[in-house]
């Protein structure tokens, strides 16, 4: 449904006589004067002739941009502003780590400034990715009267959903703060004509990586916002945003994209709340969200470390955006309104698939269990994924050293991607379970769940556990993942120690995923402690772990069989 939808828009593209392309003419550093008084500035892109033009509005933290062309030539204004406190804008930068900012009403005021400029036909859509969506999610609830539709991509509803229960996720919020944030940050605490602050090597990065603990990292990491994230760190139930609470207020539909292997698709809670809550029928059932088989930094990518989803996984971002826009703020026919609310990427399959509904309410549970010879170390050893739960008690052990960590595969430079798992073959602090291989194709979508039943000598420790597609050449394709930080097992409002050699049950929800494995593929299922810097290191004390920096090995048991059945719930779709 999809490529057909894409494939009739380009022939009708191509069977329309071809005007000559509109130029683009920027306007930089445009004053926009908020509620309170403070000036922001923007760089305006027109089209060099025609109109009234709807107008494109893109708010950033990062450092507003001219590359728009495309937009320009399809017609439309675009508007690409600096936040509050970044670059050419005045003020004070507020991080989303504040539970009150200027965020929604400086979207509000900009949106209605923009509706007015010349050659303007009043009607706004706002546009953008991660933070840039951020800033979306804030000022839609405040329903500003020309705004007509929204193309928010990959930002989870809630923080808590971007950092983990309970963790902190220091290889990409250290490596994004260091080199992204904190240049701008510190250029304007040296005064208003210094230059641009060098960005940190890797080296150094790769110190601040290996910090314990983060309460006292040095005040030149999060500068200003040092007291913020102290805050953060020490209420970790707080969630300093809720967007999905927003969705209530929010009068205009959204398309959304988000990646499987997107650490931002926040397991797809904004299209969820927007289908549910939305405050207008058109924004319940017109909001649209695409999933492909993507990282955070790879969306519309067809591969990333050597995995390949084939040719349908490319697909055009800016594209869809304009197609999108065509309808909502020109009312042309692209039939984007007439499309199934949710398509998703089949991965193994590598097609797109649309459905009217995200999770997929006719998905059955499949569960297979763990089994083992006491030997699943490693995927030389002898563990297995069965489908009937084993009679007898049995376990695996390993022994995890948060001073020797289980490496993030991604590297600490990279945002979450998928990775080929064949590089963790030796560590003895994995355990793996998987299945013979199949003899039908079998589709897992939605979100698995896996049943831990384990016991460790620490009175805390975390828990991770992976989902992995094994093809017939040895490919081991991750395919999601879940953790759980023991302490919080019971939510983050409730924190409890274990005590050292109790056997406890675990639930460990993974995140959202569609997946068909194919025949001759196998299903494996890995157990471990550890994925740095990814998610930082348990320091397996009954400490406060940001604010402690004693960090010790712990002895970890997992348990199967018998009463103490681990498995992994697997949903599936048939046929």
């Amino acid at each position: 449904m999809y490529v057909q939808t894409v494939l009739y828009c380009l022939l009708t593209l191509a069977a329309e006589p071809q005007a000559e392309a509109l130029k683009v003419v920027v306007e930089e550093n445009v004053p926009v004067t908020m509620r309170d008084g403070v000036v922001l500035r923007a760089n305006v892109c027109r089209p060099d002739r025609g109109g009234p033009y709807p107008v494109l509005l893109t708010r950033t933290p990062y450092g507003k941009g001219k590359g728009f062309g495309r937009y320009v030539q399809a017609g439309y204004l675009v508007v690409s502003q600096d936040a509050r406190g970044r670059y050419a804008s005045d003020g004070t930068y507020e991080s989303f780590l504040r539970f009150q900012t200027h965020d929604a009403e400086d979207g509000y005021d900009t949106v209605q400034w923009a509706a007015k400029l010349p050659n303007s036909t009043g009607r706004v859509g706002t546009f953008g990715t991660s933070y840039c969506a951020f800033y979306q999610w804030r000022l839609a609830p405040l329903r500003p009267p020309a705004l007509a539709a929204m193309s928010a991509h990959s930002i989870p509803g809630r923080y808590t959903d971007l950092e983990g229960p309970g963790t902190i996720r220091p290889g990409r919020r250290l490596q994004w703060w260091l080199s992204t944030m904190g240049p701008d940050i510190r250029r304007r605490a040296a005064g208003s004509d210094a230059k641009p602050a060098p960005k940190p090597t890797a080296g150094e990065i790769e110190k601040w990586l290996w910090f314990v603990p983060w309460l006292k990292l040095p005040q030149m990491v999060f500068e200003h916002e040092t007291a913020a994230m102290h805050d953060w760190l020490r209420h970790p139930h707080l969630d300093p945003w809720q967007l999905d609470e927003g969705c209530r207020e929010i009068e205009v539909p959204n398309f959304d994209v988000i990646g499987w292997h997107d650490h931002c698709n926040g397991d797809a809670l904004m299209y969820r709340s927007m289908a549910a809550h939305a405050k207008t029928e058109i924004a319940r059932t017109k909001t649209r969200i695409l999933i492909g088989p993507w990282g955070h930094s790879t969306l519309g990518q067809r591969r990333f470390d050597k995995i390949d989803f084939g040719p349908e996984a490319r697909v055009d971002l800016v594209a869809e955006d304009i197609r999108w826009f065509n309808h909502w703020l020109k009312g042309q026919p692209t039939g984007s309104d007439r499309e199934p609310p949710v398509r998703i990427f089949v991965m193994g399959d590598n097609r797109w698939r649309g459905e009217t509904e995200w999770p997929l309410s006719r998905a059955r549970t499949r569960t297979m269990f763990l089994a083992s010879g006491g030997r699943a170390n490693t995927p030389a050893g002898n563990g297995k994924l069965v489908t009937q739960a084993p009679q007898a008690d049995g376990s695996d052990r390993y022994v995890y050293d948060p001073l020797h960590p289980v490496p993030t595969l991604f590297g600490p430079r990279a945002f979450t991607a998928v990775a080929d798992q064949r590089r963790l073959a030796d560590r003895q602090d994995l355990l793996v379970y998987q299945s013979e291989p199949l003899r039908e194709r079998l589709e897992v979508t939605g979100n698995p769940v896996v049943e831990l039943y384990a016991a460790t000598s620490a009175p805390d420790t975390d828990w991770f556990v992976r989902l992995i597609a094994v093809e017939p050449d040895g490919l081991a394709r991750d395919v999601c993942m879940g953790l759980v930080r023991a302490r919080y097992r019971e939510g983050l409002d409730k924190p409890k120690l274990i005590s050292p050699g109790e056997v406890v049950k675990y639930t460990i929800r993974l995140g959202p995923t569609s997946n068909a494995f194919l025949p001759g593929h196998r299903i494996r299922l890995d157990v471990t402690s550890s994925d740095f810097p990814n998610y930082d290191r348990n320091h397996n004390t009954a400490a406060d772990q940001n604010a402690d920096a004693e960090l010790v090995p712990a002895t970890q048991t997992v348990h199967h069989g018998g009463v103490q059945a681990s498995c992994i719930r697997l949903p599936v779709i048939e046929n």
